[in-house]
């Protein structure tokens, strides 16, 4: 019973979300110094490196041509919602900024509609729903008492968090795509190398080479950043886009703590509030979505396999 729960792809997406804020405080903490094109740049390098690595050590097949262009503009689809993403972070809380990236979890179901045809969910609309309003208290009190520092562009911060939102809900849905054809390592792989391959020559040419100092964290940020796809994409080939983009709401809870161990950013009572309401949001949808299968296959929860 404890291994399917581990290995149930709910689970399996809390963790990486876990992991995946963990990257947004430590990009926080360090692109103002470290430069943004640099972090990106050396964090998909050895995300590549350790991605490509995995690749060949499980011998896995070459890519066909077609998955190749696939994964291409997949690629640097990513990269534009990685690039604006970590640029919102230097000009926003990191609460505010997770929360209103939320809008991505919502965009994800008619996308997925759109793109590959999956039917939506009644509950898992009006759970995403409950979800955004949940979203929407919590950011009133994302900073309370905080007045962002001098320097900082809110308003340049919203435009680029809401591009990279719309453009990671394509690729979800993407990855979705993909999923369920090809295996984790594979997809891994192509989301690190190909945004390195774009980037590198750019940042060699234009920016030299970086700090000595700042190579282990992005060593770091390679390592994680290949670790939350990973797991994400074994959460998306288990489940559907729908059923997990809500999960994705569980972040909130992350991004409060560190930036309030990290960067002082005191959450107000709504953050946690909305937080209760993006908690109850989840776990209606991955509940739902147990008792639907139920249902399809006629027998009872508990004979179902995780």
């Amino acid at each position: 019973m404890l291994t399917r729960f581990f290995a149930a792809p709910v689970f399996i997406a809390v963790i990486a979300i876990a992991m995946g804020t963990g990257i947004d405080a430590l990009v926080k903490g360090v692109a103002p110094n470290a430069g943004l094109h640099h972090l990106l740049a050396w964090r998909f390098l050895f995300g590549g490196i350790i991605a490509f690595a995995v690749f060949k050590a499980k011998r896995r097949p070459a890519p066909k041509a077609e998955a190749i262009r696939f994964h291409t503009i997949r690629g640097l689809l990513q990269l534009f919602c990685a690039f604006t993403f970590f640029y919102a972070l230097t000009q926003l809380r990191l609460a505010e900024a997770t929360a209103l990236g939320f809008t991505a979890a919502l965009m994800v179901a008619p996308v997925a509609r759109i793109v590959i045809g999956e039917k939506i969910s009644p509950v898992a609309v009006a759970a995403a729903l409950i979800g955004f309003l949940g979203v929407l208290l919590a950011v009133t009190g994302s900073g309370a008492g905080n007045d962002l520092a001098d320097g900082k562009n809110r308003t340049l911060g919203l435009i680029a968090l809401f591009s990279s939102t719309i453009g990671y809900a394509f690729v979800l849905v993407f990855l979705r795509m993909r999923a369920t054809k090809e295996d984790a390592t594979t997809i891994a792989m192509f989301t690190n190398v190909v945004p390195a391959i774009a980037l590198l020559p750019i940042t060699f040419g234009f920016f030299g080479f970086p700090v000595l100092a700042s190579l282990p964290v992005f060593l770091a940020l390679g390592a994680a950043g290949y670790s939350v796809w990973f797991l994400m994409t074994l959460a998306y080939a288990k489940a559907p886009a729908q059923q997990l983009a809500p999960i994705e709401y569980t972040a909130l809870i992350w991004s409060a703590v560190l930036g309030l161990i990290f960067f002082d950013e005191w959450p107000g009572w709504q953050l946690w509030a909305g937080a209760v309401i993006i908690i109850t949001s989840c776990m209606i949808v991955a509940f739902e979505g147990r008792f639907r299968t139920r249902r399809q296959a006629g027998l009872p929860a508990s004979d179902i396999p995780e």
